[in-house]
């Protein structure tokens, strides 16, 4: 009985600080009602959280401290594909005009680790530390077919195939159909399947046994994702780009 109270404790703090992230910051009261927690519960995390310098209050709100920011970093530096995939990203953006991405697999979600941007970008919700479905991008796409096939089945059965949009792929064997295609051309598509007039193109970062341990993507409007650029120019800028990192990667 005695384990069970501070992992309970842990748990709502974790819940408090999400909430905070979701709704950009909040009262007592809001948080309360949102996690379902007496007012009182939620006002002592609060104040051991701010105490501890990981929330700050203004105005009578409560919202995620720069704190998390050196937690994140370490964490991202932890990853050696970051520092040496950061740097072609930012060629490939500037070549492109578009969002080039970095996405790593961790506990079964697909987490964007970096992001740059071309000068003709549009703005987009995406951020280092977003945490997404796997398969709602081409990034994480990449990513599962380069999986053995009961690893995607574990990763289904823990978070479903949850549709973001019309366009999404939420059936199992539509998705497994679609991973044998990336496994053969070596990239990705993704045709508003996570944002609507969005286009993004993904290849994988595999290691030297052949699975993926990150993707890489370009990804800008429809409209300029079209054509010869979304079916040719831009999978072989990414498949060049990816392989240079692959390289890079096995002499790191």
């Amino acid at each position: 009985m005695t384990e069970e109270v501070p992992v309970k404790a842990a748990k709502t703090s974790f819940e408090i600080i999400n909430t905070l992230r979701e709704l950009q910051g909040a009262g007592v009261s809001e948080l309360a009602e949102r996690i379902d927690k007496p007012t009182s519960t939620i006002h002592d995390h609060l104040r051991t959280l701010e105490s501890e310098e990981y929330l700050v209050k203004k105005d009578g709100e409560y919202y995620v401290g720069t704190r998390f920011l050196g937690v994140g970093e370490q964490a991202r530096s932890r990853y050696k594909v970051y520092p040496i995939a950061s740097e072609e990203l930012d060629k490939l953006a500037e070549q492109t005009g578009e969002h080039t991405n970095l996405m790593i697999e961790e506990h079964g979600k697909g987490i964007f680790l970096y992001k740059a941007r071309g000068p003709d970008a549009v703005q987009l919700d995406t951020h280092a530390g977003m945490r997404v479905h796997l398969q709602t991008t081409a990034l994480g796409k990449s990513i599962l077919a380069f999986r053995p096939r009961e690893e995607v089945e574990a990763i289904i059965d823990r978070h479903g195939l949850p549709a973001v949009t019309e366009r999404t792929i939420s059936d199992r064997e539509e998705l497994f159909d679609a991973l044998d295609q990336i496994r053969e051309r070596k990239y990705a598509y993704d045709d508003e399947e996570r944002v609507k007039g969005m286009r993004c193109v993904a290849a994988p970062i595999t290691n030297e046994e052949g699975r993926a341990i990150a993707a890489i993507s370009v990804s800008g409007p429809k409209s300029r994702m079209r054509g010869e650029t979304f079916q040719e120019e831009i999978p072989e800028l990414l498949l060049r780009s990816a392989n240079v990192i692959e390289v890079n990667l096995s002499h790191a």
